[in-house]
């Protein structure tokens, strides 16, 4: 497997050094590593497996990536679904393992080759190559309008700063981003982090199909960037009635939480936040000066 960090020589220039007299020295730098992962989805057999999407990630829980992107893009449901999905040599020299190759359970419908569901994918964009937005809207199994979570605003206000101190590779890299599994009490089940926000997310729901923990009910999922739309979608496909974000959601991320009965809540920052759909889950003292 590839390396989750690279060390590079870089040229740092800072001008607040001028009284040192070192405005510019040479030294090494870490950086987040971004290769390509080929997932291949078939039957059983020689030869039945076609690839079916290449997406640039950060090398690790490379497995649960390409379970999870399964899952949220609609193509299994359940653990069952897969039979197995084992990491293998691929062309390169030297050989990074960039292949996932998954075996569906009998039964489960072999995904169809569909121009129109271009599923390359960039580290940035999740849905890119999409044909239209029907193409990438996917219904979930789990009724996440009718989860009974109640977390206090007191708890989500304190999840990025425990999100934040578990990210080791943003530690090292400044490059990644992060997305948090967390109880309604505020315990971090798990985290993950990826240069690509939706990687990010897919490979914590990989994790949870492989442990069995779907649906994700009574659960909060926290990324560290923006909400958009592919990432309510994600947490939709996993039965997770509460997506969280430091910073702002989209406006087609706002209509799908709505639609799907799911507590959107962006800008999580300090003592603040704004919630954009179902704020009745979200527990706070008082009532608001000017409800909405």
């Amino acid at each position: 497997m590839g390396r989750a960090t690279d060390r590079r020589g870089v040229l740092r220039v800072d001008l607040d050094a001028a009284a040192t007299g070192r405005i510019s020295v040479r030294r090494q730098d870490s950086l987040a590593v971004e290769e390509p992962l080929e997932i291949r989805v078939g039957a059983a057999g020689p030869g039945r497996r076609r690839p079916l999407a290449v997406t640039m990630r950060t090398p690790g829980d490379d497995l649960d990536l390409a379970i999870g992107f399964l899952l949220t893009e609609g193509l299994i449901r359940y653990a069952d679904d897969v039979r197995t999905a084992q990491l293998c040599a691929g062309t390169e020299t030297p050989n990074t393992y960039n292949v996932v190759d998954v075996v569906l359970s009998p039964g489960v419908p072999e995904p169809a080759t569909d121009p129109a569901r271009n599923f390359y994918t960039t580290s940035s964009c999740g849905v890119c190559g999409k044909a239209s937005i029907d193409a990438v809207r996917t219904r979930s199994v789990f009724a996440v309008a009718d989860d009974p979570l109640a977390v206090p605003a007191a708890v989500l206000t304190a999840l990025p700063d425990r999100l934040r101190a578990a990210q080791r590779g943003f530690d090292r890299t400044g490059g990644l981003h992060a997305a948090g599994l967390f109880t309604a009490g505020g315990e971090l089940v798990v985290l993950r982090e990826d240069v690509g926000r939706h990687n990010a997310v897919d490979k914590v729901i990989g994790w949870a199909v492989r442990e069995r923990r779907l649906p994700l009910a009574g659960h909060v999922l926290l990324v560290s960037g923006r909400a958009s739309f592919e990432l309510t979608q994600k947490a939709w496909m996993a039965g997770v009635p509460l997506l969280a974000a430091v910073s702002a959601p989209s406006s087609l991320a706002v209509e799908l939480a709505e639609e799907a009965g799911l507590t959107l809540v962006g800008f999580l920052r300090g003592n603040a936040m704004n919630v954009y759909a179902r704020p009745e889950r979200v527990v706070v003292t008082g009532q608001p000066r000017n409800p909405v």
